[in-house]
Order: structure tokens, then sequence, then C-alpha cells
């Protein structure tokens, strides 16, 4: 149940730390996904909420659902309009020869037979920019700081890859897998609302990062 997982709660807005390996959207093969913990996520609604944006299934933390459909349109276009704040922590297979920067590498989708789809670097495809800081290292591995400009597909693993040369540790489709899993966290969102308190949240610090030898300081 994610009932226990709630991060922020209003009449408009709900966040949640959102587990990974949880699909939002149901997948093909009809395993479970948010959709199956949504009767329980009403909190005295009749209306069940309605996930205004994706996190990728491997991908954990913030996760904001609307509770209403006039916020829902109010949530998208703030989106749309780039007018949120999105943070997240990543563990990466490497670490950067530099301390911090700006990622700006429009991305386009391809795909194969053999590999099937994936997003990659595309000089004629969608603009994606991320700004990022390394927070530490150890072992090899270290932790960045991620705070996306945009919202493209898989924007932070394939900026990781091909941008700083390192990806994600336990990214199944640009790295390699790992037991712990994909090391990807969206740990805090802010959503400005004109008139009213932002609705702002942050995720606790994810345990698989720990047991790599990060800890929740960043």
């Amino acid at each position: 149940m994610l009932g226990d997982r709630v991060l922020f709660l209003d009449g408009e807005a709900l966040v949640i730390d959102k587990p990974a390996g949880l699909p939002v959207d149901r997948p093909r093969d009809g395993a479970t996904s948010l959709e199956n913990h949504l009767a329980s996520l009403t909190f005295g609604f009749r209306r069940w909420p309605v996930a205004v944006h994706r996190l990728d299934r491997d991908t954990s933390g913030c996760l904001l659902l609307s509770r209403n459909p006039k916020a829902h349109a109010r949530f998208q276009q703030a989106f749309e309009a780039g007018a949120l704040r999105k943070r997240y922590v990543a563990v990466l297979d490497g670490v950067p020869r530099e301390a911090s920067g700006t990622i700006d590498l429009p991305l386009g989708k391809v795909s194969s037979a053999e590999r099937g789809w994936r997003m990659t670097r595309d000089p004629r495809g969608k603009s994606a920019r991320t700004d990022w800081r390394v927070i530490g290292d150890h072992a090899g591995r270290a932790l960045v700081e991620f705070l996306p400009a945009t919202g493209r597909t898989h924007q932070i693993r394939v900026h990781a890859l091909e941008g700083l040369g390192a990806a994600v540790t336990g990214d199944p489709v640009y790295g390699t897998a790992h037991p712990g899993g994909m090391m990807l966290h969206a740990i805090a969102l802010t959503v400005p609302r004109p008139g009213k308190d932002d609705v702002t949240a942050q995720a606790p610090w994810p345990e698989r990062f720990t047991a790599l030898g990060f800890d929740g300081d960043a």
C-alpha cells in the first residue's frame, strides 16, 4: 500500500514517494502499477487521484498526483511552462571530470529489433537541459545532483551517459543492471500555485543508495 508513502496532501494535490519498480502506467504484461493503488489514495474523496507526470519504473521518489480536474490542468500547465522545480540524485558508474555544469543535449528516440527503443543525442530532437553537480564519490562511483530544466523521456539517464560519460548505476537500458536496482531518485519537488502555498515535498533517502556507501547528507 502507498498510503504510508504520502509526502504532501491537500484538496488539490497529493505527492507520494513512489517506490522503485512500480510503473506509473499499466505495463503490457499486466503487472501491478500505480493504478492498482489509486483506490487507497482517495483520502475521503470519491474521485481517484491522477498522475500529473511520470517517473520511470525503476526511478523512485516524488510523484505528483492531482485530486480534481481543475487542479490537474493547472499542474500540467506548470509542467509545460517549466515553472516547477525538480531535484534528483543519482549514483553514477564513474566520477565526472568536472565538479558541476550544465548538459545541453537534444534528445531523440531510436529503436531496433535487437535493443528495443531508447533515447539518444539527436541534433534534430527535442531540446533537453540539465544542471548537475557532484555531491560526493565512493569506490569509483559518484553521487550527483541533477536539476532538469526540461522533462524529456529518460533525460537524466541519457544526459548522465552521453553528457557525463557515466551511466546511472543499475540502469538496465543505458548501463548495467545492478542487484540493488537503478540508482535514480526524485528527492524533491516544488510546484508553485498562484495565490496559494506551493506544493512542496521531499522524499526520504533511499536505502539502496546507503547500501552503496552514500548516505543522506545530500
